[in-house]
């Protein structure tokens, strides 16, 4: 079914980057539609931090908030769906949902996030984003002190570690491999008491996504109070891709400064086009995006 309504954009993904930018599009008049399939990737996550005015609350209460801001502008409208497919049209783009609606625009927006791909760790899915984290300024200072890991190797670890050795000096390098670390780098661990483990983990023994133990391969095993880690991840759609738009070398989309990708017409924001994964960034993109759409339908109008 076809929504005759052609809108001035359509964002795609309904958490802080899309939300940021639709308020700054529904305030400047420009008639918005959200698409977004109420799934976010921090759903685990039980506090958000480091966002001011919000810090300490879940990411459910900032989002709830946000969106009930965002709604009083009548310009925006919301579908709670999820889009599968996106082509371009004379007038801009067509979006296709999974409840076979069809919705056009002028623009678009991607705030589609990405999707972290769990490694093959039983008990690491459950504990991802709880007490198996990726961000020191997210969540360090509520571990701080505290006995940690490091489920990284080479210049992910290499990176890592002074961030968290800032957080708390018990801290062990987990690399569930050989080790790909140079000289220079081993003896800079061994300065500050930073031990290595090789040995491959099997499991994280846990109780309701609280790290209790990693187990190893070899049936020992170690506590900890975190782990930090990066996992890989894939685009959350692939709907950029199918229309054109390039990523980069670490499989983000690639933007300018102003959040323009390379296609024109399309701007995405939020998690799927930086490593730099927080709510402050999200809605920094967001409003970026919003701004420079707005300013680029509005000089096509003039």
């Amino acid at each position: 079914m076809a929504d005759s309504t052609i809108y001035d954009v359509i964002i795609i993904g309904g958490s802080y980057a899309g939300l940021s930018a639709a308020m700054t599009l529904g305030r400047s008049l420009k008639t918005t539609l959200v698409i977004d399939s109420g799934k976010p990737c921090n759903v685990q996550t039980p506090h958000s931090h480091n966002f001011l005015t919000q810090d300490g609350n879940t990411p459910k209460e900032i989002s709830v908030l946000a969106k009930n801001q965002v709604a009083k502008y009548v310009t925006v409208k919301f579908q709670n769906d999820l889009a599968i497919r996106g082509k371009k049209t004379g007038y801009g783009f067509e979006i296709e949902t999974e409840s076979e609606r069809f919705f056009g625009s002028k623009k678009l927006i991607f705030a589609t996030g990405v999707s972290d791909i769990m490694p093959n760790i039983k008990g690491f899915s459950e504990c991802w984003g709880i007490s198996v984290i990726h961000c020191p300024y997210c969540h360090g200072y509520e571990h701080r002190n505290q006995k940690t890991g490091i489920l990284a190797n080479g210049d992910t670890a290499v990176h890592m570690v002074p961030l968290v050795h800032n957080l708390t000096k018990d801290l062990t390098i987990l690399t569930s491999g050989e080790a790909e670390f140079t000289d220079e780098h081993l003896a800079k661990f061994e300065q500050y008491n930073i031990p290595i483990v090789e040995s491959k983990i099997v499991e994280i023994d846990h109780q309701n996504g609280y790290i209790k133990n990693v187990i190893f391969q070899d049936h020992t095993k170690m506590g900890f109070d975190a782990v930090y880690t990066r996992p890989p991840f894939e685009q959350h759609s692939n709907i950029p891709t199918s229309l054109g738009c390039e990523l980069n070398e670490q499989g983000y989309i690639v933007v300018d400064d102003f959040q323009k990708t390379t296609v024109e017409g399309i701007f995405a924001c939020g998690d799927n086009t930086t490593y730099f994964r927080s709510v402050a960034n999200a809605v920094y993109g967001g409003n970026v995006a919003g701004a420079k759409m707005n300013l680029e339908l509005t000089n096509e109008m003039f």
